[in-house]
């Protein structure tokens, strides 16, 4: 059965063992449905047959930016979606080419940032479409949301639509990273929500969600790898023949 057919079984096993790398919105709602329409699920197949979610973005009409760690042997990308159960009508797109940071550190986290070629050129609707990304680096952006699929802290199953929530990104760190930017406290992405866009100023995506709650005595954090340090590599793939 081919993987994009197994949809329904697979939401259901999901709800059920929380095999999930989507991860939690914390502290979140509901998303205005198809208000985010650059938002995509990366449905993956390991090299060990598992099958895992990440979160992704559309950036044009042939890719998608999400986290390096969201690597695989197989990739669908789904687009246009909110609602996940019951299964809805969607497109979803084989990926051609996965383009991991080339510098992407496993064990830090540090350049967790992985372009991904769509096998075909998306047509752009009006819940389907791409996002900005942000080119300044001097400034901390602010009014940020992060939206995911996944769990909710209350309920501990997958959510049945897309979740938002609201984000204050922090001056100081007691944990510096290079080329990241980081949210303090319990609320926002958790356990992962990876691949996601951090939206700020607008509809401009500032960054890639990595790490949920990365714990750096006595805070937690969560960290978004910073887009506008990367443009030039992006842009660098999104020109090549």
């Amino acid at each position: 059965m081919a993987l994009h057919n197994t949809w329904v079984v697979l939401m259901l096993v999901l709800s059920l063992r929380g095999q999930v790398q989507t991860g939690k919105i914390i502290g979140g709602r509901p998303a205005v449905p198809h208000s985010r329409p650059y938002m995509v699920l990366l449905e993956t197949r390991m090299w060990n047959d598992e099958t895992r979610f990440c979160d992704g973005f559309l950036i044009s009409n042939e890719f998608v930016v999400t986290a390096a760690h969201c690597q695989a042997r197989i990739t669908y990308v789904h687009l246009g979606l909110h609602k996940l159960i019951p299964p809805p009508t969607r497109k979803s797109i084989p990926v051609r080419r996965a383009i991991p940071h080339k510098e992407f550190n496993n064990n830090t986290g540090y350049n967790d940032l992985m372009l991904l070629q769509l096998m075909e050129k998306v047509n752009f609707t009006e819940n389907v479409r791409p996002i900005n990304l942000a080119s300044r680096s001097d400034h901390l952006p602010q009014r940020c949301i992060v939206s995911g699929w996944g769990f909710t802290k209350e309920y501990q199953e997958l959510a049945s639509e897309l979740m938002e929530v609201n984000l204050t990104l922090a001056k100081d760190t007691s944990c510096p990273e290079p080329h990241a930017f980081f949210s303090l406290g319990e609320i926002g992405p958790s356990h992962g929500d990876s691949g996601g866009p951090l939206v700020c100023e607008g509809d401009v995506a500032y960054g890639v969600v990595s790490r949920g709650n990365q714990s750096c005595p006595p805070y937690k954090y969560s960290v978004f790898i910073k887009i506008p340090d990367y443009l030039d590599w992006i842009v660098s793939h999104l020109t090549q023949k």
